[in-house]
């Protein structure tokens, strides 16, 4: 090598996560709630959530959703679940001007290990599996059996104007912060034949999930049944026991 010449390969990712470690520490955390979401931009960065104090989760951004995205998706998530409370729930969000390729997700989860971010891998903030996967048991450690559904919680959902139980069942899936799947006619973006001929019974006040699919399911012909599965209320008509499935009504 030729005297006073020297090679130099600054190693980003390195220095990247030491500095983001470094802000994430002294950043204050927020409540994970719809207020404190809706001046946040949906830029490119990574989060934290954190559950009573403790981190639990680790998140990036994707081309598809940046950070406002993500945090709304999981402050939705995190709703209307036995366990966990308003204000329980907490987040730190880091814009990153530097990010493309760079995995800082894998690396933040090596820095702080995978017992510290227990919602990673826990199935937390998934998609609804659909029909095809109803029939699957959860894991041990999933995060829709840790914390499940609060079907007893009341509804802010006002049914005025619907006449049929298809048009109630449109309504009330909109409102809820999970999912409520139904049985539509042939693929199409229709509700079964039987829900739409069906007019709304009279539903308990205050309403719930629970009360609300009860009384549906009074009122439909015989052979619907309504489920309460990790994660998900469904309504189909069938008679059929789900693992870590709890039938709600059948008519």
């Amino acid at each position: 090598m030729t005297r006073g010449y020297y090679e130099f390969e600054f190693k980003l990712p390195e220095a990247l996560l030491s500095q983001i470690v470094e802000r994430f520490t002294a950043a204050e955390p927020g409540s994970l709630v719809p207020e404190n979401l809706a001046e946040i931009p949906d830029a490119q960065g990574v989060y934290q959530l954190l559950y009573r104090g403790e981190l639990v989760y680790i998140g990036k951004t994707d081309a598809e959703a940046g950070l406002r995205a993500r945090l709304e998706r999981h402050c939705r998530n995190v709703q209307h679940r036995v366990g966990i409370e308003p204000g329980e729930v907490q987040f730190k969000a880091l814009r990153v001007f530097v990010f493309t390729a760079v995995d800082l997700e894998t690396q933040l989860i090596a820095h702080y290990g995978r017992e510290a971010a227990g919602w990673n891998g826990s199935g937390f903030g998934a998609n609804d599996p659909g029909r095809e996967r109803d029939t699957t048991r959860a894991k041990e450690g999933h995060f829709d059996l840790a914390f499940p559904l609060d079907l007893d919680r009341p509804l802010n959902v006002d049914l005025a104007g619907c006449e049929t139980v298809a048009a109630a069942l449109f309504r009330v899936k909109a409102s809820v912060p999970y999912v409520c799947r139904f049985e539509l006619a042939g693929g199409r973006r229709q509700a079964h034949p039987e829900l739409v001929a069906t007019p709304l019974p009279l539903c308990p006040v205050p309403l719930t999930m629970r009360g609300f699919l009860s009384a549906i399911v009074a009122a439909l012909p015989a052979g619907w049944q309504a489920t309460s599965l990790p994660g998900r209320v469904i309504l189909y008509r069938e008679a059929r026991d789900y693992p870590h499935g709890d039938v709600i009504a059948r008519s």
